[in-house]
C-alpha cells in the first residue's frame, strides 16, 4: 500500500514539549530533598557573601569618618603622615601614587610574560616538558610573601645596581630612570618583585583558559595553511581575552594589597619621586603593616582610613575589569 494512502489519524501524535513557564517553575521548585538542599546552601552562600562586603565597608566607613574629622590636612592630597601631632595631620597622596605606580610596573612586566608562558606550555612545549613547566609554575605559587620578601632585600635589590646604572645611563635623559646612587630600594625594585609574584597567578589561569580552545577550530586553520602563529593569533587568542583579563585582574588584586614583600624591599618616605630608581614612596598595606602596632586609638583610625581607599580603588579595578568583559563577552570562549 502507498504511503501517502495513509490515514493521517493513525500518525502518532506529537510528543508536547514543556512550555517555557513550566520549566521555570519545575527549576524554581525543586522537588528533591537534594535540590531543595543545595539550592538553599547556594543562594544562602550569595547571600552571606554579600552580606559580609557590607560589613567591610560599613565598618571601614564609620572608622574613617571618626579619622577624618579629626584630620587637620586634606586627607586625599597632604604628603604627610603624623597622626601624633596634636592635631593630627596625615594624608594618602604618597600612598596612593606608590600603590598605583608598583601595581602598574608589576602588571607590565607579568602579564605579557605569564600569557607567553601559558601560550608556550599549551600550544608549544613537548607533552614531557610541559608538565615540569607547570609544576614550578605551581610552585612559585605556594611561596609564602614574607619569602619573597627575604629573597628580594638579601638577593634581588643588590643585583638591581647594575640595572638601575645602565638605565640611569642611557635613559636618565627621560628623569623617570635618573639614579642619583645609593641602595635600589624603589618603586621599581617593588614592582618587579611584585611582577614575580603574581606571574603565577595569571599563568595558571591563562594556561587553563587557552586549554579550552576549540581544537576544531584550530584543526580547521592549520588545514587552510595557516601558520601556528596565525593560529594562535586568529583563534587562541581571541577565544581566551576575557580570561587573560579575569586573571590579570586575579593578579592585579593581590599586587594591590601586598605587604611584608613590599615592606621587606622598600625604603619608606612621604614624598613622590619623579624618578622610579630614587629609594622612596610608600603603598597602602605597607604603611599599614609598618605603623599600626605601634599606633594610637586614633593612627589605627586613620589606618583604616587608608584601608578603606584601598578598598575602594580595588572596588573599581574589578567594576572596570567586569565592564570589559561584558563589552568582550560575544569574542570570548563564553558564547563558544
Amino acid at each position: 500500500m502507498d504511503i501517502s494512502t495513509k490515514n493521517p489519524e493513525e500518525a502518532p501524535p506529537p510528543t508536547s514539549q514543556p512550555s517555557a513557564g513550566e520549566q521555570k517553575r519545575t527549576a524554581r521548585g525543586a522537588t528533591r530533598p537534594g535540590d531543595r538542599i543545595f539550592l538553599g546552601l547556594s543562594r544562602g552562600s550569595g547571600i552571606f557573601l554579600l552580606v559580609i562586603m557590607a560589613a567591610i565597608a560599613v565598618f571601614l566607613t564609620y572608622r574613617a569618618s571618626l579619622a577624618i574629622s579629626k584630620d587637620h590636612a586634606n586627607f586625599l592630597t597632604t604628603f604627610e603622615w603624623n597622626t601624633n601631632l596634636i592635631p593630627p595631620k596625615f594624608g594618602i597622596a604618597v600612598l596612593a601614587f606608590g600603590t598605583v605606580v608598583s601595581s602598574i610596573i608589576a602588571m607590565v612586566i607579568a602579564v605579557p610574560v605569564a600569557v607567553a608562558i601559558a601560550l608556550f606550555t599549551t600550544h608549544y612545549a613537548p607533552r614531557k616538558l610541559r608538565g615540569p613547566v607547570a609544576y614550578v609554575i605551581d610552585l612559585l605559587a605556594a611561596v609564602p610573601s614574607i619569602v619573597y620578601g627575604l629573597w628580594g632585600a638579601l638577593i634581588l635589590v643588590p643585583h638591581m645596581v647594575g640595572l638601575f646604572g645602565w638605565l640611569n645611563d642611557y635613559f636618565g635623559w627621560t628623569g623617570i630612570f635618573s639614579w642619583a646612587g645609593g641602595a635600589p630600594r624603589s618603586m621599581l625594585t617593588v614592582g618587579i618583585l611584585l611582577a614575580i609574584m603574581i606571574l603565577p597567578i595569571i599563568t595558571n589561569v591563562s594556561r587553563e583558559v587557552f586549554r579550552q580552545a576549540p581544537q576544531m577550530i584550530e584543526e580547521a586553520a592549520l588545514a587552510l595553511g595557516a601558520t601556528r602563529w596565525e593560529v594562535i593569533r586568529m583563534a587562541v587568542i581571541p577565544f581566551g581575552r576575557s580570561g587573560v583579563i579575569s586573571a590579570s585582574m586575579l593578579g592585579l588584586g593581590r599586587a594591590l594589597g601586598e605587604t611584608m614583600a613590599v615592606a621587606t624591599v622598600l625604603s619608606p618616605d612621604f614624598l613622590i619621586h619623579g624618578s622610579l630608581l630614587n629609594p622612596g614612596g610608600g603603598t597602602f598595606a605597607q604603611n599599614i603593616a609598618s605603623k599600626f602596632s605601634e599606633a594610637t586609638p586614633d593612627g589605627r583610625d586613620a589606618l583604616i582610613a587608608s584601608g578603606l581607599v584601598l578598598f575602594v580603588i580595588t572596588l573599581l579595578v574589578n567594576g572596570a575589569a567586569r565592564l570589559i568583559i561584558a563589552r568582550r563577552a560575544e569574542y570570548s570562549g563564553a558564547n563558544a
